[in-house]
């Protein structure tokens, strides 16, 4: 049935909005024949990338749907800031619609409306009591549709065709998987392909390794935030956060992620005390704190924000530069959303960094990694099963010196040491297992005697070749198949304090010889 209202259809065929990319246009395209199809009582579920424009595109796509069929059009998102940005979307080229918040008990004068945005619970309060309904409804438009909460709102509007709309089509409850509640999956441009087309940034992704096995997974298949703060919240967690920052991104507009409001605070507290810019953000500051602190994140070049996870959705800060992952997560969407904070492009800004610590890279892949949406859309709990766990992860670790390191140790002894191959040596001559300890420590004592000229030099040296001990303690307690984290915490403090006790004879025997 075409639009009956000639003025309206002339407003809105004159308001082109913004100019759409050959990929949107596309998606449209496609969205389009799928509805025209299965005119009503069919559920289908778009995915396109953190980024790709998802607004743009279902706001275009409920522009033609009212002129195509007439029809009136409802949008559904999980946070008032996305109903503002929706709304105003749709201003923007010309659909008339209305904002269902609180205030709004029932609808009045409906026909001066094609389009409604709504949040999930304040619309099933009001379809709940009755007071609201809407007539001539042929399109309802889900966005960030993974979430559980939408389920909920599926049986008042069994007529109508329901477009999902989500950058990862994996429901946030494993036990409630989408294909339940759609027909079918169709799967738009990748991140590859739109960072190869510059509509992305390229994200440089550095991991550094972190033990998990102190985590707990709480009811919802996540960590816990109460694990995550003692793990995240330690003092040594906190310099690995500082020194990444220092070696891969200072100076660099920064978002970090954290899994704690205390982690957060410390983490804002650790980086004013080392003299940076730093503020904390999370979901018990005020609407006005909240502006305030975007507005000086925006403003600020070099501006470092901590946060605890309100800022995956309805944010956008195009000048981020490097997206910090202080947090691990087994939510492939989290994971996601938190680096697409970084992703949008600018015309000086075609590249950002990701600095991972925990081991998400290694659990999900890349960011821009090729991802078979359509098996996971139909298999879900075979994607889960197939992840690795955090043992499997850490086994597979392969400690790598920094460049800076490697430029301190170039043209001195081989930094590289075979803790396998040397236990299996000093074990086949009849050895202790503990001669590839001291073996290792020896080995240790010859790269920092090279670099070092006395002994406080060679104590701060030791301290940044930690990474390299806890690996070597790894791999020897592999070997010896006794891989307790007790023991390992004890080898390595042992390990620690013979090798403190070895560059001490050393360097005192240099400086007596001298």
């Amino acid at each position: 049935m075409p639009l009956a209202d000639s003025s309206l259809k002339e407003k809105l065929e004159a308001n082109r909005g913004k100019n759409l990319y050959g990929y949107q246009e596309a998606a449209i395209t496609n969205l389009m024949g799928r509805m025209d199809k299965f005119p009503e009582r069919y559920n289908l579920l778009f995915q396109l990338p953190t980024g790709g424009g998802k607004t743009v595109i279902f706001s275009e796509l409920a522009k033609r749907y009212i002129l195509e069929t007439g029809k009136r059009v409802l949008i559904l998102t999980h946070r008032i800031e996305l109903c503002g940005q929706t709304s105003r979307m749709l201003n923007d080229i010309g659909i008339p619609n209305k904002i269902i918040n609180s205030k709004v008990k029932e609808l009045e004068e409906e026909d001066d409306h094609w389009c409604f945005v709504a949040m999930v619970e304040t619309l099933n309060n009001r379809l709940n009591d009755e007071r609201i309904g809407f007539e001539n409804l042929g399109l309802v438009i889900i966005d960030e549709a993974h979430y559980n909460s939408f389920r909920k709102l599926f049986g008042y509007f069994s007529e109508q065709i329901i477009l999902g709309v989500t950058a990862t089509p994996l429901s946030s409850n494993i036990k409630l998987p989408l294909k339940d509640n759609y027909n079918e999956l169709l799967v738009g441009e990748s991140i590859s392909s739109l960072v190869d087309q510059q509509f992305l940034s390229k994200a440089t992704t550095y991991s550094y390794d972190v033990n998990l096995r102190s985590l707990k997974i709480g009811i919802n298949g996540d960590y816990t935030v109460s694990s995550s703060e003692r793990l995240y919240g330690n003092y040594l967690m906190q310099e690995k956060l500082l020194y990444a920052y220092e070696e891969k991104a200072k100076g660099t507009k920064t978002l970090i992620f954290n899994n704690g409001i205390n982690t957060s605070k410390q983490v804002q507290a650790m980086f004013e005390e080392e003299g940076y810019d730093c503020m904390h953000l999370d979901n018990t500051h005020s609407e006005k704190e909240r502006e305030e602190i975007l507005e000086w994140f925006d403003k600020k070049e070099d501006a470092i924000l901590s946060s605890v996870s309100i800022l995956t959705t309805g944010f956008d800060s195009p000048s981020v530069q490097t997206i910090i992952l202080n947090r691990a997560t087994k939510s492939l969407t989290l994971y996601h959303q938190m680096i697409g904070r970084g992703s949008r492009v600018l015309p000086k800004k075609k590249t950002f960094n990701v600095i991972d610590l925990g081991n998400n890279a290694r659990r999900f892949g890349l960011w821009e990694a090729h991802i078979n949406w359509t098996e996971i859309f139909k298999s879900p709990n075979s994607f889960i099963e197939g992840l690795y766990t955090d043992e499997e992860i850490e086994d597979e670790f392969v400690f790598e010196y920094s460049d800076e390191m490697m430029k301190k140790l170039q043209g001195g002894p081989d930094p590289d040491f075979n803790m396998a191959e040397t236990y299996v040596e000093v074990t086949r001559d009849g050895g202790r297992p503990k001669e590839a300890i001291e073996k290792s420590i020896e080995h240790h004592v010859e790269i920092i005697q090279y670099v070092c000229e006395d002994f406080w030099d060679a104590m701060s040296l030791a301290k940044e070749l930690e990474g390299d001990i806890t690996y070597r303690i790894r791999l020897y307690s592999k070997c010896i198949a006794k891989t307790t984290e007790n023991y390992k915490n004890w080898l390595k403090e042992e390990y620690s304090r013979k090798l403190q006790s070895a560059l001490r004879t050393a360097f005192v025997t240099s400086d007596q010889e001298s």
